[in-house]
């Protein structure tokens, strides 16, 4: 798009050290320990935890995002989500260590859908650590107009007679605390009013980012073999008030991945391993 052409290769740089209290928390919020320590290898996609970009009350938008501007173009439609994304693992990453993460942004393309105009911006982001490269991933990040009649809610239905099925509760109180954990401050997440008068959702929408955290997770449980790269991709969203099913099975080079509310799937994966 040539009104965002200025964009494309901007470029930005952040620096934190991987505290284990905040990977741990995330655990123990899923269910798990949350018993790491500093030295030990980050559990995949908790980098998502860190590179907090912390704005005033004067720099948010009305949604709880950043305002428009700044690093990322200022796309005008008013719905934004995170769409998919392509991950490569390198290096593990190490609780407590400092890590430099570079975010690029790589292209800006628009795109007619069935609920009109699109524009996705996709970003790099390249995590190094004192070892080198450790984690190398592409965001695709979606404006949209806003929904001309309110969503349903999915009708609900048993689990899918997957190889490997996990099923979460995601209750409000689990997506405030991964918005808290993640520093997400889009409403659609924890304000039930806002998501549901100003955006014509039917309930709390759940994170993309924490189902396709619960999908590698559960990849890591079943695969003997390291994983090296994962892709995910929003279909439609979830939301609190039902099950989400998180189902997997092994394939040829690692596995097939996806959530699942009633009969629609949510989020698919493809996970790789090496």
């Amino acid at each position: 798009m040539s009104e965002f052409a200025a964009w494309i290769g901007r470029s930005q740089q952040a620096t934190d050290t991987l505290d284990p209290a905040r990977s741990n928390a995330l655990a123990v919020a899923l269910g798990g320990e949350g018993a790491l320590a500093a030295g030990d290898a980050m559990p995949l996609l908790h980098h998502w935890l860190y590179f907090w970009d912390v704005k005033p009350p004067a720099a948010l938008g009305p949604d709880g995002h950043p305002a428009r501007g700044g690093f990322l173009p200022p796309v005008q439609l008013p719905r934004r989500m995170w769409a998919g994304g392509r991950v490569s693992f390198h290096l593990p990453l190490l609780l407590g260590s400092h890590v430099t993460r570079t975010s690029t942004i790589t292209a800006v393309t628009e795109k007619i859908g069935r609920s009109g105009t699109l524009v996705f911006v996709t970003v790099r982001h390249d995590l190094d650590s004192d070892e080198g490269l450790a984690v190398r991933e592409e965001q695709d990040l979606v404006y949209r107009a806003p929904a001309a009649a309110a969503l349903p809610m999915p009708t609900p239905a048993p689990a899918p007679a997957a190889p490997w099925v996990r099923t979460v509760d995601p209750d409000a109180v689990l997506l405030f605390r991964y918005s808290a954990l993640t520093m997400n401050g889009h409403r659609i997440h924890y304000d039930r009013p806002y998501a549901i008068r100003e955006e014509a959702y039917p309930g709390l929408v759940v994170h993309g980012p924490l189902q396709a955290t619960l999908m590698i997770d559960l990849a890591a449980r079943r695969l003997a073999a390291p994983i090296t790269g994962f892709e995910f991709l929003g279909q439609q969203p979830a939301f609190d008030g039902l099950p989400l099913h998180v189902c997997g099975a092994a394939s040829d080079g690692g596995a097939q991945l996806w959530t699942q509310q009633g009969e629609a799937r949510n989020m698919v994966a493809t996970v790789h391993v090496g």
